[in-house]
């Protein structure tokens, strides 16, 4: 089968040129387009995941041969956790290529950031199965960057890291309120105020409550750090 144009740049943008373009189609639909005849990515995404898994594990291990597995484990969830791929998916235009129904397109699914991570360990797998391990790592390793190497900050939990930032300065912890609420009863969408006692805010939406409290916190973070 013949790949489209959008596919093709796809191709070029992540740097591997499918032997069976089959895969690369299976790995961006998504269930809401699956048919009896067209199966949707979500098998796939059990896959990749493990794959991804693997292969940031090994990473881990080789930059730092000293740590400790309770050293690792917070980095590794860095690594592999959804908003990681979906950053990565943003990253490569992933969402531009995505095969979704109408209603999930409509509702803004090329954005969602659970749809999104679920994707990149799709597109994972179907590099895995098309041209084998060391290549799926190499993809890996050049799209994650120096994320692997920046990886102590990104395992910050920044919902602790707020907290403490609050109680060093005498401050009660902060407060996180549900500000809106969007899309389907399958698909929500939260936009979650961070909160300070000074009057420091900070906004975030993400498709789960715990996903943009984690989110708020960052930039609230990201815009005291700023402000010092």
């Amino acid at each position: 089968m013949k790949l489209g144009a959008d596919l093709q740049a796809f191709e070029a943008r992540i740097g591997h040129h499918f032997a069976k373009p089959d895969l690369l189609i299976e790995a961006v639909t998504h269930a809401s387009m699956s048919s009896p005849t067209r199966s949707d990515n979500q098998r796939m995404e059990f896959l990749g995941d493990r794959v991804l898994g693997l292969v940031m594990a090994e990473a881990l291990l080789a930059a730092d041969t000293g740590a400790a597995e309770g050293t690792l484990a917070p980095r590794f969830n860095a690594l592999v956790r959804k908003e990681t791929c979906a950053d990565v998916a943003r990253e490569i235009g992933l969402g531009d290529v995505l095969r979704l129904g109408r209603s999930e397109m409509m509702s803004g699914g090329r954005r969602k950031q659970a749809l999104l991570g679920d994707a990149a360990e799709a597109v994972i797998a179907a590099v895995y199965l098309d041209a084998g391990f060391e290549v799926a790592r190499a993809l890996i390793v050049r799209l994650w960057g120096d994320r692997i190497t920046r990886v102590e900050d990104d395992a910050r939990d920044a919902k602790t890291a707020l907290q403490e930032w609050a109680q060093a300065r005498g401050l009660t912890p902060p407060k996180y309120v549900e500000t809106a609420r969007s899309g389907p009863d399958h698909a929500p969408v939260f936009t979650i105020s961070a909160q300070l006692d000074g009057g420091e805010t900070a906004h975030a939406t993400a498709g789960s409550k715990r996903e943009a409290q984690q989110a708020a916190a960052k930039a609230l973070l990201a815009q005291l750090e700023q402000d010092t």
